[in-house]
């Protein structure tokens, strides 16, 4: 099974995390925020990836140290787990539709990390900035070594959007790390 876990202690956050690509979907999530749960568990539900986290952070100043970090520790995760990528069909695309909103995420699991995040929304869910997501999905981005393309296309609730956005992440990675062959997918013969 391609599987890892890391633990990532700083001054402002303390998190572990244990990710399973080869998974059935099943969570254990422990943010102290219910959105980031929710988030969490529908990403491990939707990849069919086994995820564990628990997360501890300075959410009494804001919450951009624990969603930053949590990217960082969760992208690599998902680079340990994809080992040496050898045999993976390495592109990944989904367009999920969440009530009115429809985002559509593209990604590479060349090894090239790169984000384009062209969602153009602002607001808040709760009390969490729903911007904070674009530094977590760059984070993931860096860390797992993935080109990263999330679009939304249209939407109006920020819940929906950022719902379909981990959505269609969740889908298009399962997709792209989803063993077909036994070769490193590049012509260059490695990632």
């Amino acid at each position: 099974m391609r599987k890892a876990s890391l633990s990532r202690t700083t001054k402002e956050t303390d998190i572990k995390v244990e990710f399973n690509l080869d998974g059935n979907g099943q969570a254990n999530i422990k943010t102290s925020v219910g959105f980031l749960d929710h988030m969490f568990e529908l990403f491990a539900f939707h990849g069919n990836f086994d995820l564990k986290i628990e997360a501890k952070g300075d959410i009494h100043v804001d919450y951009h140290h624990l969603v930053e970090d949590l990217g960082i520790v969760l992208g690599k995760c998902i680079d340990k787990a994809l080992e040496d990528r050898k045999g993976i069909k390495r592109y990944g695309f989904a367009s999920i539709p969440m009530d009115e909103a429809l985002t559509q995420v593209s990604l590479d699991l060349g090894g090239r990390a790169f984000l384009i995040y062209n969602v153009s929304v602002e607001g808040y869910i709760k009390d969490i900035d729903i911007r904070l997501f674009e530094e977590f999905f760059r984070a993931v981005a860096n860390n797992a070594k993935i080109n990263l393309h999330v679009n939304l296309v249209y939407g109006k609730d920020l819940h929906h959007i950022v719902e379909s956005i981990f959505k269609a992440f969740a889908k298009s990675l399962n997709e792209a790390s989803r063993i077909i062959g036994e070769n490193v997918p590049s012509t260059k013969g490695i990632i």
